[in-house]
């Protein structure tokens, strides 16, 4: 997901979507350790996803206080 998607989205959705991809990421990390998981670098890239979704929300929270 882009950074510019991501800005379009409103703080419940994203929110949402960190919920989501955290399931996500939980289900990899077993099929990883079972040894059934086929594209691993699917796990790092929902870990980035997180980080920028979460970035997007600090720069709105740090915009709204000033």
């Amino acid at each position: 997901m882009k950074v510019s998607e991501i800005r379009e989205k409103s703080n419940e959705e994203l929110a949402n979507e960190i919920k989501t991809l955290k399931d996500e990421l939980f289900t990899l990390r077993f099929q990883n350790a079972t040894g059934q998981l086929q594209n691993t670098a699917r796990m790092s890239e929902i870990r980035k996803t997180i980080a920028r979704i979460k970035t997007v929300i600090t720069e709105r929270e740090l915009s709204d206080k000033n």
